[in-house]
Parts: structure tokens; C-alpha cells; sequence
């Protein structure tokens, strides 16, 4: 079992923003590559190098975190907490695990610039290259 958490909207839309996210929503994902469970987390909407989400999620037993924009400070605390970070995400959230479960989505190497308070949006499109 792997779980995969994703920032999202309320309409489950990939946050182009992490540190804005109104949830996580984290994914239970089988040995056979399916999506067994997900799970919703309320964001405690503040900046992610300085909110807790990164020791709560691994906590849970999230290893990977698919996100939009994303700040070098909040990769660092996911890192640091055990947390690979896939970034250039954007779309529907179980459509991008699927998608990451098959061996489609890379990382795009894109840092929000920002420090996350004012992302532009232009680090947002699909990653599934």
C-alpha cells in the first residue's frame, strides 16, 4: 500500500497554490496500482513551509505529494518529513494519481518563486508528459 495526498479545491481540482489549498485529499493506493480509499483533510491555510501538514501527512503514511505550485520552503519540509514532491500537476486529483500510479507524471522541476503568497500561475499544467 502507498498513500499519495494532492492539494484541492473543493471541487477536487489539483491547487495551483499548495500553501492556499482548501484540503488534502489523501489516497490509499493498492499493490495492483488502484485507489482503494481517499481521504479529505482540512488545510489549516497557511503557508506550507510553516504549517504542520508535512508531519501530519507523514504521519498518515504519505510518501508522495502531487502539487501545482509549490514554494522551495514547503518542498523542504516535505522532503525533510520523507515526502517526495511531484510538482506542474494541475486537473482533476484522482485522474493525476491514476495517471502517477501508471508511471505518466514527472516531475516538472518548477518552483514557485513567490514564497506561495502571490503564485502567478505559471507553473500550472499537466504533468503527465
Amino acid at each position: 500500500m502507498k498513500k499519495i495526498a494532492v492539494p484541492v479545491t473543493s471541487d477536487d481540482q489539483i491547487d495551483e497554490h499548495f500553501g492556499h489549498c482548501e484540503f488534502y485529499n489523501v489516497y490509499t493506493i493498492s499493490d495492483n496500482n488502484e485507489i482503494v480509499e481517499i481521504q479529505r483533510i482540512k488545510s489549516e491555510q497557511v503557508c506550507g513551509c510553516k504549517s504542520n501538514i508535512a508531519v501530519t501527512l507523514a504521519q498518515s503514511g504519505v510518501s508522495v505529494m502531487l502539487a501545482g505550485g509549490i514554494g522551495s520552503g514547503a518542498i523542504n519540509v516535505l522532503n525533510s518529513a520523507g515526502i517526495e514532491v511531484v510538482r506542474g500537476c494541475s486537473g482533476n486529483s484522482s485522474e493525476i494519481v491514476k495517471q502517477f500510479v501508471e508511471g505518466l507524471v514527472r516531475d516538472d522541476g518548477s518552483v514557485c518563486q513567490k514564497h506561495e503568497h502571490h503564485h502567478n500561475g505559471g507553473h500550472h499544467h499537466i504533468c503527465n508528459n
